[in-house]
């Protein structure tokens, strides 16, 4: 195992690379993307209003940042698998889920508001951070292992 480990050091590194972007990503995400809900979410939200917001802005911010983290998390699958077909149907999944996912936060935004805070919050959780990657990586695997068998 050590050794395996040792011939795939670039593979590792590339690895590192790839998930320490991922990580700038989220560490960086104040001064980087326009998100007012970002500081609503992290106080008592339930009894506070939305704060203000500029619409376009936060569609343009919440989708430059789904399409970071998920070219990165392509980029990640690419290198683990090394399988440009696994990367073309990953990248029809990512735009059909980013689709899905930013007319739902946007729709329950305009049209349910304040009542469904919950929701929103985890619509947004799935826009802003690389979940779809921690479902994949195992799924791919799983399905190369039972190629193989």
């Amino acid at each position: 195992m050590l050794q395996q480990l040792l011939q795939n050091k670039k593979k590792v590194a590339q690895v590192s690379f790839l998930v320490l972007l991922l990580i700038s990503i989220r560490a960086f995400e104040n001064t980087l993307f326009y998100d007012p809900f970002l500081n609503y979410f992290k106080s008592e939200y339930a009894n506070l209003p939305f704060p203000e917001i500029s619409v376009v802005k936060l569609f343009l911010s919440l989708g430059f940042r789904f399409y970071l983290n998920s070219v990165i998390s392509l980029f990640l699958l690419y290198v683990i698998f090394n399988d440009g077909k696994m990367v073309k149907f990953s990248i029809l999944l990512y735009m059909i889920l980013g689709s899905i996912l930013m007319i739902s936060f946007f729709f329950v935004l305009n049209f349910f508001g304040e009542e469904s805070k919950m929701t929103l919050f985890y619509i947004r959780r799935f826009i802003i951070q690389p979940i779809f990657i921690l479902l994949f990586i195992p799924a791919f695997y799983y399905q190369k292992q039972i190629r193989k068998s």
